[in-house]
Parts: C-alpha cells; structure tokens; sequence
C-alpha cells in the first residue's frame, strides 16, 4: 500500500491513497462494518508496531456514496475506526494538496457520520467546517475512585466526549502521565456508572482542560483517545465539542474566535454558527505538514506484518 504521512499541529495522519482494501459501495456507515469485518488486519498493519505506533491515526480516501462530495474517508486508530476526525481531516486535505489532487476552493468529503468541508489557504494551512456538534448533557457528577467526583459536560463533536475542567495538575507535556491516568479512571468510571452519549453510545474521548500558556490563547486542553493515548492536537472533534459547550451555555457568541492550545502547545482557531436545530457548526484552522511517502511492505514471513497485537 502507498501511504503519505502528515502531522496536524502535532498529531500524526496516515492516508491510504493506493492499493487499500475494497470496500465496495453504499453508504460509508456499511463499509466501515466490512472494513471492520473483513480487512481490519490493513488497520492493525499500518497503525501497530512496528510500522505504526498508538498515537498514529489512519484515513482510507474512497469513492463517497454522496455524489455532492469530493472525496469519502473512514478513519480508524489503535484500537478502532472513528466517525469524524477534525486533524485527519486536516490531513487529508494537505495530503491531497501534496498530490496535486485538491480542489482550488471548497472541497467536500464524506465521512461515516456526516460531510464535512475543507478549504485549504496554502499547502499546509487548513480550514475545515465539521458536523454538526452539540451539548448532550452539562454539569454531569461522576465518582471517580482514588480521585472523587469529578463534574463535567457530554457533547458531541464528531465523536463523544466528557469535557472538564477538573484537571489535576496544570497541562503540560512532563504533567501526561497524571493526566493520562486521570483521564482513564474518568472513562473508566463512566462505564462503571453506565453515563453515555445519545442513545447509549460510549462516550470515548475525554477532555480535560486547563488555562493556556499563551497570551493569546483561551484555553488549553489534554485529550484522551480511544486506545489510551493522547491527542497531540487541540483535537478537532474536542475543540468542536467544547464550542458546542460553551454555545449552549451562552459563554461565546456565534461568530467569536476560540483558540484552543494543545498540551504541547500547538493550537486550532475555531468559530461557530448556529444551526436551524439547536446545535451549531464549527470552523477550525490548524496546519498539516507531509512528512513521508512511502510504500508500506509486509513480507508473508513476517511474523508481525499484521502488528504487534
């Protein structure tokens, strides 16, 4: 498989643009079920060790079911596949930039939860308009053991979040493996209590929060994957969430920029407009920068072509 590797503001993108498994047609809700089912060793090969590692995210480029869109993509990581992805997205659009491929404007792409816009302003700078994102719950109380309780909101921003503002410790990269374990006793208290998103779904990403260190920043965040590790990025499904947090509590205005840092301080600038239904859509700008392209090999006699499990 020919892959082009990116990084978003930190975070590492791996696009499948050659020779990726056939997922045939319909809608991308089924082929991510077939991928899944049939092909999920492509996944385990391109993002485990030894030729990925956990905080690789993947974006397969396939034909949309909506023939609106310019591109489909399903984006899968270390543990699973995903709905949305705001810095693969990012990616993908840089990526497709680097190939000559992109359109000169707008361009549309289909994700399994909703189509979403990128318009790239140069090869590396990125702006994408997400699905619509919205507060499910806010000031939800959760026992955290060894920690207490912990209070914080549920939103959707392409994914499921619980975001809060009880961090530990200040969010600093040499801080991770206090917030890395407070994150994971929270998601792990959020199954025990049985606390979801929408219609019972797991709520797979948690999102703690801190003041910025720059000056001109609003906040700075720590986010939790899926798989157990750490968004790199400001996490543009996050920053999503969180505008959709803030939106609902009245706390910034349609059209007012947010600037979201990271914890090792990279950052997306984000807005959002109100919706006909309650809920809002965001625009996000970060930067994507190619750093590979490659052929990825995986010798029949290789005992962990497929990953190291």
């Amino acid at each position: 498989m020919r892959v082009i590797d990116s990084h978003t503001e930190g975070e590492p993108t791996r696009v499948i643009i050659a020779d990726g498994p056939d997922l045939g047609q319909g809608p991308l809700s089924a082929r991510v079920e077939r991928f899944r089912e049939q092909h999920d060793y492509v996944r385990r090969r391109l993002i485990l060790e030894p030729r990925g590692y956990d905080a690789m995210v993947g974006a397969l480029l396939c034909e949309p079911d909506d023939k609106r869109c310019d591109a489909g993509v399903i984006f899968f990581n270390n543990r699973g596949y995903l709905g949305m992805c705001g810095h693969g997205t990012i990616g993908v659009a840089a990526t497709l930039a680097y190939l000559g491929k992109a359109p000169t404007d707008l361009m549309r792409i289909e994700t399994p939860v909703g189509i979403v816009t990128a318009s790239l302003h140069d090869a590396n700078h990125v702006t994408i308009e997400n699905v619509p994102s919205y507060c499910f719950r806010d000031d939800v109380a959760v026992d955290v053991p060894g920690i207490g309780v912990v209070r914080g909101d549920i939103a959707w921003g392409g994914n499921w979040f619980f975001l809060t503002n009880d961090a530990p410790c200040d969010i600093r990269l040499d801080n991770e493996a206090v917030l890395r374990h407070t994150a994971m006793a929270i998601h792990q208290a959020l199954l025990t209590h049985g606390i979801t998103g929408e219609d019972g779904e797991e709520i797979d990403h948690i999102e703690l929060f801190g003041a910025p260190q720059s000056s001109n920043a609003d906040s700075r965040n720590y986010v939790l994957c899926p798989g157990g590790e750490y968004d790199r990025s400001p996490c543009g499904t996050g920053t999503s969430a969180k505008l959709a947090c803030l939106a609902a509590k009245g706390a910034l205005n349609a059209g007012e920029s947010w600037v979201q840092e990271s914890v090792i301080g990279s950052r997306f600038t984000a807005s959002y407009r109100p919706t006909d239904d309650a809920r809002i859509i965001v625009s996000l700008t970060g930067r994507a920068f190619v750093c590979a392209d490659t052929q990825i090999i995986a010798d029949p006699n290789d005992p962990f072509a497929n990953g190291i499990a």
